[in-house]
């Protein structure tokens, strides 16, 4: 199909892939990116819009049993509309939307209205469900054939295309999507047309996401255990010996931390590192926006002090906030980052040093500890600082230990804030819904801002919560406000956050 032209837009239908955003496809996160309207179902992760460019249109076009926020004409509709109006859509569907997904009659209509449009292939669940679940559906050792088949049928039909007699006779693996809730049915048609009743079964629960979870039967007693299990949808039923591979290969469901939900305090630009990494364990991590960082009130000053970078000693960056900030105006200000003279650089933390480093800079005095104190120590050993110039771009309304500690020693400080961090208003990822409704085994805070404006927010706690700090200034700033730290990071950073919290609650879970 060709690309969008000056007069006519053209429609993306992309597979949104199972359910772990990380399994999504980079051609499919380009036409995100690119798209002006972005209609979405419910089985797609909603992370995925993340990509959305400021001021898209996002429609939620979500069907789900007996639940449709928008029948499928309707959807087709709205394709062609949007796309005859000269608007870049991207329709996003769970898995790959030629696999059970109704791409094929959404892309017929964009045809019979001469549209251009493209398919973006998805990972479906029905691969990615059972790798996840640690079971092959191919196995040298167990068969080469392998089928998949729909539990949910246009019921306008007067009977089932489904071949149960030929599903029940060719063996292999067979794969179930959409079957959940015809699971008693479909088990009964299988063993009626002479299926074995130990024919072993999985059904896997919101599979790829660290919400999933997998039940183990056989075709005669699978349908009992789910009713007692109260297993729902969405979920993904796979028949054949394939499913004993579980035993050894159970990768995802065996990680560190699989099952705890964890809500992350933080920026959403900074969220993302320490949810991967507590998702890369198996925790459920997700974003709990409590602030955003914004630019200083007084922005001359600011970039004035910028301007004058090269007439000091000494940039002592105390967060990788600052780092960005700095530089954001320094380029604004110069062309050339030679114009920043020979200034020497000290950082506190390892986050904040390589965020340096990324500006092909070195630093030059990187504390072992990551708190203001251990700068000032730094310096009493390296060097005496008196009549040296030292320039402080940091956070407003933050300590001032560092500055104080440094004049004391008879250093000339010019401090200056360099950004602001202000209470997130709205609930951009929908974390401050879901902690409401669903709670969270465990709690992350970065700084005192998140500690500050998170209970700002008056959310029920629930029981038994846990509450982990990246380190002494933020635990401080919880029990001042009456909460007990339950993990401490003794290295003040996402790596030694994360670490703390695997080490405390690891020997809790399975």
């Amino acid at each position: 199909m060709p690309a969008k032209t000056s007069s006519t837009g053209i429609c993306y239908l992309i597979g949104a892939g199972p359910g772990d955003p990380g399994l999504f496809t980079i051609r499919g996160r380009d036409c995100l990116e690119a798209a002006d309207c972005i209609v979405y179902d419910y089985l797609c992760n909603p992370e995925l819009l993340q990509f959305a460019k400021p001021g898209a249109e996002i429609i939620y076009a979500g069907k789900k049993a007996g639940q449709h926020t928008m029948p499928q004409d309707a959807i087709n509709a709205l394709l062609v509309e949007k796309t005859s109006a000269g608007k870049v859509v991207a329709r996003m569907k769970g898995g790959d939307p030629f696999v059970f997904g109704r791409g094929g009659e959404e892309a017929e209509a964009l045809a019979d209205a001469h549209l251009p449009y493209e398919i973006v292939p998805g990972i479906s669940s029905a691969i990615a469900g059972p790798a996840y679940a640690g079971i092959p559906v191919t196995h040298r050792a167990h068969t080469s054939v392998l089928s998949f088949f729909t539990g949910h049928e246009d019921p306008a039909k007067a009977e089932t295309s489904v071949p149960y007699e030929q599903l029940a006779k060719i063996g292999g693996t067979r794969v179930l999507l959409m079957g959940v809730e015809r699971l008693q049915q479909i088990t009964a048609e299988l063993l009626a047309h002479g299926a074995s009743p130990e024919l072993p079964v999985a059904l896997i629960h919101r599979a790829t996401t660290p919400r999933q979870k997998t039940l183990i039967g056989t075709l005669s007693d699978i349908a009992a255990r789910a009713r007692d299990a109260e297993f729902e949808a969405p979920a993904v039923a796979v028949f054949g010996e394939v499913v004993h591979a579980r035993r050894r290969l159970n990768w995802f469901e065996s990680r560190p931390l699989f099952g705890k939900r964890i809500a992350v305090t933080r920026t959403r630009k900074q969220a993302g590192q320490l949810i991967r990494s507590l998702r890369d364990l198996g925790a459920d991590a997700f974003e709990l926006p409590t602030i955003r960082i914004e630019p200083p009130e007084d922005l001359r000053e600011f970039g004035e002090l910028v301007q004058d970078a090269h007439i000091y000693d000494w940039i002592v960056f105390t967060s990788p906030n600052g780092v960005d900030a700095f530089f954001d105006m320094f380029f604004k200000l110069y062309d050339d980052l030679r114009s920043i003279g020979g200034v020497r650089i000290a950082a506190i933390g390892p986050a904040t040093a390589e965020r340096v480093r990324a500006r092909h800079l070195a630093v030059d005095l990187q504390p072992e500890k990551f708190v203001a104190e251990a700068v000032v120590e730094a310096f009493r050993k390296q060097e005496s600082v008196e009549n040296l110039r030292f320039l402080l771009p940091r956070a407003a309304q933050t300590r001032e230990v560092l500055g104080r500690e440094l004049t004391a020693q008879g250093a000339i400080v010019d401090e200056v804030a360099a950004y602001r961090t202000v209470p997130e208003t709205g609930d951009p990822t929908g974390g401050i819904a879901r902690f409401r409704e669903q709670g969270a085994d465990l709690i992350t805070f970065t700084s005192s801002s998140t500690v500050e404006n998170f209970l700002d927010l008056q959310l029920p706690i629930p029981a038994g919560l846990l509450t982990a700090s990246i380190g002494p200034v933020t635990s401080e700033t919880l029990r001042a406000r009456g909460w007990k730290v339950d993990i401490e990071s003794p290295r003040h950073d996402i790596p030694g956050l994360v670490a703390a919290i695997r080490k405390a609650i690891a020997g809790n879970v399975r």
